[in-house]
């Protein structure tokens, strides 16, 4: 249930009916030389429309550009700063509210627009307004770690497969090995215990984490079916609250 496919007269009907609305938002930066930029976007918008899917749940249309200026060195990728995309998905929220819908849940594709979305998330609750961020990785963590066989997360093993299974004509396996031989075995650059990697070619050439070369497409659907199936059941536990217990709480007596 897709309202950017509605005219505003099924919209009107939709939106009397929708309980929680799924707003997916990804990125547009670089997954290695094998995987698309728009590997983010496109994966929260699978999980969100599995998800409808399964519970009839309304999904708003993607924010393809998050917080990925780290990436910037790499070709193609685009950024916006984190207090705009804050304020990009707290304005969208106001404009649902307006038509009666003040549940929605980010559907996050990237971790850099997670700090960002959570503060969105935080200052709406103050307009009555109850926006929850949904991280997919973190959700299914341990179906990851049952089907994921090598370390590595952007770009590696993990985001590979999921590609694999979303639009497989997307990857170039053929530049897997290139992938992994310029790659970094896990995120960052550690000195001391102290992160001086601040730059994702800081400590990545390809731009890859870990090795791509043992990903599935069905280690990928997988991962694909938990992360909708979670996401469907928050939205299920969200629709059956009511508004006053999800309000912040009055000051202490």
């Amino acid at each position: 249930m897709e309202l950017s496919r509605m005219s505003w007269a099924q919209a009107r009907e939709a939106l009397g009916k929708a309980q929680v609305a799924l707003f997916p938002v990804g990125s547009t930066e670089q997954h290695g030389p094998h995987l698309p930029l728009g590997t983010d976007w496109l994966t929260a918008q699978e999980i969100a429309r599995r998800a409808s899917a399964r519970g009839g749940w309304l999904v708003l249309p993607t924010v393809p550009v998050g917080v990925s200026e780290h990436h910037r060195q790499f070709w193609g990728t685009l950024w916006v700063p984190p207090e705009v995309l804050r304020d990009y998905v707290m304005g969208v929220a106001r404009a649902l509210a307006s038509h009666g819908l003040r549940k929605l849940v980010f559907v996050n594709g990237h971790g850099g627009n997670t700090a960002a979305l959570e503060e969105a998330a935080r200052r709406l609750r103050q307009e009555r307004i109850y926006a929850f961020v949904y991280v997919w990785w973190r959700a299914v963590s341990e179906v990851i770690a049952q089907v994921i066989e090598g370390s590595g997360s952007h770009a590696g093993e993990l985001e590979t497969a999921v590609m694999l299974a979303i639009a497989p004509e997307l990857v170039r396996p053929e530049r897997y090995r290139e992938a992994a031989e310029r790659s970094a075995p896990e995120w960052g650059k550690r000195v001391e215990g102290v992160e001086v990697g601040f730059d994702t070619l800081d400590f990545s050439q390809s731009g890859c984490i870990g090795d791509p070369g043992r990903a599935t497409v069905e280690k990928g659907e997988r991962v694909l079916a938990a992360a909708a199936e979670r996401l469907d059941a928050f939205c299920r536990w969200l629709a059956a609250q009511p508004e006053e217990a999800l309000a912040p709480k009055p000051h202490l007596p």
